[in-house]
């Protein structure tokens, strides 16, 4: 699917942004939506491949083409992919996450080295490089499925991202901002999205990237 056809179908499909209830989404399939695993557009490794001493951590920050670019330029990071994760459908497809219909948002999983970066440095990329206080949407992209995320994955994770989002609530009040609307959820389960929305940034240099930025530093406490 191009550029044009998902701007399209998104224009005709755009999602009420409104959580939908687990008795109201849609049922999902039992296998992958992706198939085979690939290689990875960037670092050349299996898309799934967690390397040895390495942590993974999930983010949710608009659209994931281009969310999933920013993390390939942060030193440490040695895998990504790009999916789906808390909500209610399992296996979803791409278009049934943009009826909004499975609960879930358009997430990225990172890969990385903690020797390298921090967890705590990836909360603060992931804060600086979207607009946390915008609910269900980034800039023109309007549904649950763009909402901001993080979904630690033990009580470690989720005390760091707690601690980070609170510390960056100050700067951006004094910036003009809202509230962080971050959901910060355990417990929750990823699904990878098709192969063609994989590295779709690499794939396509030249194709959609919808992210916007506070400009609003975000202080490591």
């Amino acid at each position: 699917m191009n550029d044009i056809d998902v701007l399209g179908w998104l224009q005709r499909h755009r999602s009420t942004p409104t959580l939908v209830g687990a008795d109201e989404a849609l049922p999902g399939r039992a296998t992958s939506v992706l198939g085979p695993i690939p290689r990875h557009e960037v670092f050349g490794i299996p898309l799934d491949e967690v390397p040895d001493g390495s942590e993974v951590a999930y983010f949710a920050l608009g659209c994931y083409w281009g969310a999933e670019k920013v993390f390939w330029h942060i030193d440490g990071v040695v895998n990504t992919a790009v999916g789906f994760m808390g909500g209610h459908t399992p296996n979803p497809t791409y278009k049934e996450t943009c009826t909004g219909r499975t609960g879930h948002a358009e997430t990225v999983r990172v890969v990385f080295d903690p020797t390298k970066v921090s967890y705590a440095e990836l909360v603060q990329a992931f804060f600086e490089h979207h607009d946390p206080t915008q609910g269900f949407r980034q800039g023109n992209d309007v549904g649950t499925q763009y909402r901001s995320a993080i979904y630690p994955v033990d009580d470690e994770q989720l005390a760091v991202a707690r601690t980070v989002r609170d510390a960056y609530q100050g700067p951006l009040t004094a910036g003009g901002f809202g509230e962080i609307s971050t959901e910060i959820e355990p417990g929750q389960r990823f699904f990878y999205a098709e192969v063609e929305h994989q590295q779709y940034l690499s794939k396509n240099p030249n194709g959609y990237d919808c992210h916007i930025r506070t400009g609003v530093a975000c202080p490591l406490p």
